[in-house]
């Protein structure tokens, strides 16, 4: 996971560079925005297939949690280190993802309903609230901000890999896991991480623009917007799922 000017592996410091190369048809704000709400529409179309094969039948869902995940962390990849087939990974990994956001969600709103939809608005919401947040100025990505946030997320990083180890040696961390204060304390402290990384990833997309990046990095641009939309929304779903726990 390249980890240099923004957390979001699809985002390195250097995604925007091209040798010192000019070009006539260039990035824009406006058209990352519009093939990041392409790549969303993707997202959502397959999630509402996946979720309503869970209503049917558990066996055929739980498949699609698997080859969507790991289609998906593949495709993922592929785009990272060939962002010049972004035109064509980008979507691709968006319908991957949205088969696991969609089985992931049925199966914990069939245990606390209504908590997807809530995760959703509060998904969003939170991107409405950084992005007025960052183009009025209230926040800032300052170098300083940048490393607290890298730093941050790495840690997690680290984190989740090392339970992810531990748990095959039945080594498991119950205590932050579980739906005590620690537990939720964890999660609502990941969710921030989460949310920050939006901040990066809008600074990092204005200067692509800005510096005149290839037209294929708009849809780079999204697919690196919707890592961090998916990210921070299982994040939500994650510390909901312990709130409603406790009831």
């Amino acid at each position: 996971m390249a980890l240099i000017k923004t957390s979001n592996p699809a985002l390195s410091g250097d995604v925007f560079r091209a040798d010192g190369a000019v070009f006539d048809d260039s990035m824009t704000i406006s058209g990352t925005v519009n093939k990041a709400g392409i790549l969303l529409i993707c997202v959502v179309v397959t999630a509402a297939w996946s979720w309503s094969l869970f209503t049917r039948s558990l066996q055929t869902a739980l498949p699609l949690l698997a080859v969507g995940g790991i289609g998906g962390f593949i495709v993922a990849l592929v785009t990272i280190f060939k962002k010049a087939w972004s035109p064509v990974t980008a979507p691709i990994y968006a319908l991957l993802e949205g088969l696991v956001l969609g089985s992931a969600s049925a199966m914990l709103d069939l245990r606390f309903p209504g908590i997807a939809i809530q995760a959703v608005g509060l998904t969003f919401g939170t991107l409405v609230a950084l992005l007025l947040a960052y183009r009025s100025g209230l926040i800032r990505a300052t170098e300083k901000f940048k490393i607290g946030i890298v730093a941050a997320t790495g840690g997690i990083a680290v984190f989740y890999l090392i339970q992810f180890v531990l748990g095959f040696f039945g080594i498991h961390f119950t205590t932050i896991n579980g739906s005590g204060m620690i537990g939720i304390g964890f999660s609502a402290a990941v969710v921030i991480v989460a949310a920050l990384n939006l901040v990066l990833d809008f600074d990092l997309i204005e200067s692509g623009a800005r510096a005149g990046a290839p037209k294929y990095m708009e849809w780079y641009g999204g697919f690196a917007l919707m890592v961090t939309l998916i990210w921070l929304y299982f994040e939500i779903l994650r510390l909901l799922s312990k709130i409603r726990s406790r009831d």
